[in-house]
């Protein structure tokens, strides 16, 4: 059987600021259709080349050179972006000329010779234990969705999954009897992570008070399972807000993010005595170089470290 020929991408005879939109469209549904990226990489990468063209204006892309792009850092430099959201942005630029290369659009990709800027390594925000049970305690019988929401705490707590990985969790991801759900990471890669007892009693109460009545407004029953009080899956944004509306009820710092629990997660593990590469495992991190930002937040790890090894603690 012939193999089927990928579809060339067709140049029209337009302006140069709207043929580099129709190819950054046609990058964008690439992305999502043929390289089968995360839903969550394609909208980076959409917002990221967004931003190229607005620097790009009416230029040439054709036409750019080395000088040309090395201003176009510099602009990122300008925007005021954090050092990692201008990073990305280079790297997504890099993948669109690829992608225009591929299509014979481009003979070569100079976008290449930018190095991508080396970040400094940010300590993340973390809880204390004690604020921690404070906040997952900030769920009101007075609210709606009550134990869907402390569930939804307790399991980014226990678990220390992503938003969009709790967002995408399953009921039958769920093994309340075994103390442990599946979840699916960056890369489409599974995992399993364990839920402990305060998460899988929160969940039990949630499914039998509050989740049959969510499913029950959608046809057929949804799979998910967080709902929303219509019966739809939970949104990643919508956990966002739940998370720091119960921040400002618990009296924690408003930056407190689901990333905030994913961190918390990470470093009461290690204080505790966990392996990193156990660590690494629950949290899915490819490389245990992500992880080890976690053996800089422990302070009291450190302390003792100093106190048993040098000779002047």
């Amino acid at each position: 059987m012939a193999q089927k020929r990928r579809k060339k991408l067709k140049v029209k005879p337009l302006k140069p600021s709207a043929m580099v939109t129709q190819w950054s469209q046609a990058f964008v549904d690439y992305s999502r259709t043929e390289c089968h990226l995360a839903e969550n990489t394609v909208l980076a990468y959409q917002r990221d080349v967004r931003r190229f063209r607005e620097w790009l204006g009416d230029r040439n892309l054709r036409n750019l050179t080395v000088q040309d792009l090395a201003d176009f850092a510099g602009w990122l430099h300008e925007q005021n972006l954090a050092a990692s959201s201008a990073a990305r942005t280079i790297v997504a630029v890099k993948m669109f000329f690829r992608y225009l290369q591929l299509e014979g659009i481009l003979t070569e990709n100079l976008v290449e010779l930018l190095g991508s800027q080396k970040l400094w390594q940010r300590i993340p925000e973390v809880m204390s234990p004690e604020v921690v049970q404070k906040f997952l305690s900030a769920p009101r019988r007075s609210d709606n969705c009550w134990r869907r929401d402390r569930a939804l705490l307790e399991v980014l707590y226990a678990t220390g999954c992503r938003a969009s990985e709790v967002s995408n969790l399953k009921s039958r991801d769920v093994h309340l009897k075994d103390g442990y759900c599946r979840c699916e990471g960056k890369g489409n890669k599974q995992r399993i992570t364990p839920l402990g007892e305060p998460a899988a009693d929160a969940i039990r109460a949630y499914l039998e008070f509050e989740r049959g009545d969510f499913a029950a407004k959608q046809s057929p029953s949804p799979e998910w399972l967080f709902l929303s009080q219509r019966g739809n899956r939970l949104r990643r944004e919508r956990i966002w807000e739940l998370v720091k509306r119960y921040a400002v009820r618990a009296g924690v710092p408003p930056t407190i993010s689901p990333h905030s629990l994913r961190h918390s997660f990470a470093t009461h593990l290690l204080a505790g005595g966990a392996d990193l590469r156990q660590v690494q495992e629950m949290l899915g991190h490819a490389s245990i170089a992500t992880t080890q930002i976690y053996t800089h937040v422990d302070q009291s790890r450190l302390k003792k470290v100093h106190e048993q090894f040098h000779p002047r603690a």
